[in-house]
């Protein structure tokens, strides 16, 4: 028996994606509507819905209404088939926070949860992620999300002291064998953002956070799609040449006359790099009664006509949770995107 090729394969996952996610956009769907939607047979949507009914992750549900022939068989996506546990890993203040989300394969929450922690180290994490998968079994994936810099599942800056150099990824997987993806904190925010403005064409957009007590971060959507960087050190603005050192730069940054000279530097920069459309300040050093003089102080290198829009956005956890629930999901359909990237 001939071995069935690379391509062969690929094309199958690229071809069941493809079925899974049309069926997951509608309430049910029928054979004949999934094969127009995708463009595959009829017959090869059948073979697919035969083997996700198998597994489980395809419902039949009542037959559709006749119009004079044979009815046709309605199937559903079954969202509650496997789930995926969301950590966000958060220090600010002085405060350490765990918020962890378990949400089903349409991305709904089925229980989210904030605890306060004394330190946050990866025993920390791991307890935290074995009791969500002892408790919901069928977990498929597991992302966390990190006030830091991550390559290849490795912590590198971080907030965090007692996570940097650790590899947190890949002691996970080792562990439970399931897919794990870690991203810094501002590009799963602006991720979460972007996708929740529903702009009707590809924007670019920035979101920086000040902290109180740490080092301001950002995130970047530039033309509908996110920067990250070669080794995803992209939106570490803390990094810009300040002329300052980091002692200077965070004792600067927590005074209220400091603040203001450094969030004009980092916007201004922004603002010349990427030209966004809109600039979303969050963190507890951004208040709304400095709005006036950051936009002003931005004026002085930037001329009106490309100033973007700048506002302050006290809260962005929902953001946040959606952009990390969003990659998380996405690493299970990692085969497909490839693909489509590469067109």
């Amino acid at each position: 028996m001939q071995p069935v090729s690379n391509n062969t394969i690929r094309v199958k996952q690229i071809n069941v994606e493809l079925v899974k996610n049309t069926l997951k956009s509608k309430e049910y769907a029928t054979k004949s509507s999934i094969a127009s939607i995708t463009g595959l047979s009829v017959a090869t949507c059948g073979n697919i819905l035969n083997e996700l009914l198998q597994t489980g992750e395809v419902l039949e549900t009542e037959l559709e209404e006749s119009n004079g022939g044979r009815p046709a068989r309605r199937y559903k996506y079954n969202a509650d088939y496997s789930y995926i546990i969301c950590l966000n890993v958060k220090t600010e203040g002085g405060i350490h926070s765990l918020t962890y989300a378990v949400a089903n394969l349409l991305g709904d929450i089925i229980i989210e949860n904030t605890s306060n922690v004394p330190h946050i180290d990866y025993e920390v994490i791991e307890t935290q992620i074995g009791e969500l998968i002892n408790n919901y079994g069928n977990v498929k994936a597991i992302g966390i999300g990190i006030p830091g810099v991550v390559h290849q599942g490795i912590i590198d800056v971080c907030d965090l002291d007692l996570l940097i150099g650790v590899p947190v990824g890949p002691r996970l997987q080792d562990k439970y064998g399931l897919e794990v993806t870690i991203e810094n904190d501002m590009h799963l925010t602006v991720y979460g953002f972007y996708n929740m403005q529903n702009y009707d064409e590809d924007k670019t957009f920035a979101i920086v956070t000040f902290p109180k007590d740490n080092f301001p971060g950002a995130g970047f959507i530039v033309d509908g799609h996110l920067l990250k960087g070669n080794t995803k050190f992209a939106g570490e603005v803390s990094f810009l040449p300040f002329d300052l050192t980091r002692e200077e730069q965070l004792k600067q940054l927590n005074s209220t006359e400091g603040f203001v000279p450094l969030a004009i530097k980092t916007i201004t920069s922004i603002i010349a790099i990427i030209d966004p459309v809109s600039i979303a300040l969050t963190g507890e050093l951004s208040k709304p009664t400095l709005l006036d003089d950051i936009y002003n102080g931005c004026l002085k290198d930037v001329p009106k006509e490309h100033m973007p829009e700048i506002f302050v956005k006290n809260d962005t956890h929902d953001e946040y949770m959606r952009g990390l629930i969003s990659v998380t999901l996405e690493s299970l359909t990692y085969n497909l995107q490839l693909v489509e990237k590469r067109k």
